[in-house]
């Protein structure tokens, strides 16, 4: 048990480990569906490859948008991609690392489908059933040409009566399931090649520059979770705000009703610290529209700029509160 925990705080502290396993999820589900999927040829000469080669590239598009949806670091990286310049400028090395990383993972699922597909062969036999050259095959020669496109067109097809006898079906089926099988052990080959040269000749390239993308492009990431997080924890104690002065206008009615009310003073103490002085809706639109127009510089070392949101701008909420730290720490431990 103790295990399952540790490796779920793993996959909840680490957004790459999340991502991975909702790639190696979507693949063994591409693997499920393909087993679970009743396939069956209509053998008709005009729609044999419309079928075949649909259930082959649709499905595996299907797969690709769904894991651009599930992947959260695409809409960040949109959101960087689009983003004003304000006080910090566009890294389109940057950008182009999580590009990459997104289309990576990606692509796994749609590539797991093609190439199940294409071992097992079903596809590729309905596709281009219709497409061989019958003169390779002994038991088409003495029928016409239209014949031909029939009885081709009924290979996937082993029950039907016009194929029960012929001889030739199974050559042509042989024959198409050895060049699917063959094609997908290839691309199969490819990509593990690809994969592997990769890995090796990646020390041979500048380290530097793909260290410097992976770690911005890593804090980009924490930085919108923390800010989210920040704006949950002080939505929280405006709305906690809202709600006592609501009380406090209605004390008089709530008397008459035996309520107890905290004193004044009460449950403030913390919240007015955390809020602030960012007390009113104008102040918060103004703080989130300045959040994405002008991005703070990427450089700590200099003091907490000021704004016009009120009688001045404080750092935003929480942000020295031992929770956040933790929050922090818990996001940075990857």
């Amino acid at each position: 048990m103790d295990r399952f925990r540790m490796i779920f705080q793993y996959f909840q502290s680490n957004s790459e480990s999340v991502m991975n396993g909702i790639c190696g999820l979507l693949a063994l589900a591409s693997v499920k569906m393909y087993t679970c999927f009743d396939f069956s040829c209509p053998c008709l000469p005009r729609y044999n490859m419309a079928y075949g080669l649909g259930i082959m590239f649709i499905p595996p598009i299907a797969l690709f948008l769904c894991g651009l949806i599930l992947n959260r670091q695409s809409l960040v990286m949109l959101e960087e991609w689009r983003r004003p310049q304000g006080h910090r400028k566009k890294d389109l090395a940057v950008i182009r690392y999580m590009c990459s990383s997104i289309m990576q993972r990606a692509m796994v699922a749609p590539v797991v489908w093609i190439v199940v597909t294409l071992l097992d062969g079903k596809c590729l036999i309905c596709a281009f059933s219709g497409s061989v050259d019958p003169e390779n095959f002994v038991g088409f020669a003495n029928a016409s040409p239209v014949q031909v496109q029939q009885l081709l067109a009924k290979v996937p097809c082993k029950d039907d009566e016009l194929m029960r006898n012929n001889t030739s079906r199974k050559a042509v089926s042989r024959y198409l399931r050895c060049c699917s099988q063959a094609l997908g052990w290839s691309i199969l080959l490819i990509l593990i090649v690809a994969a592997f040269l990769a890995l090796w000749l990646r020390p041979c390239f500048n380290q530097a520059t793909l260290l410097q993308a992976r770690h911005w492009s890593n804090y980009i990431d924490i930085e919108q979770k923390i800010f989210e997080e920040t704006c949950c924890e002080h939505s929280r104690l405006f709305a906690h705000k809202c709600i006592l002065h609501f009380f406090e206008s209605m004390r008089q009615e709530i008397k008459l009703h035996s309520f107890s009310l905290p004193r004044e003073g009460e449950g403030a103490e913390g919240g007015e610290d955390l809020l602030r002085g960012i007390a009113d809706q104008d102040q918060v639109n103004k703080l989130l529209k300045m959040w994405y127009y002008e991005k703070p510089p990427l450089d700590v070392s200099q003091a907490t700029q000021r704004h016009p949101l009120g009688p001045e701008r404080s750092p935003l909420p929480g942000a020295d509160s031992p929770s956040t730290r933790s929050k922090f720490l818990q996001h940075t431990d990857v």
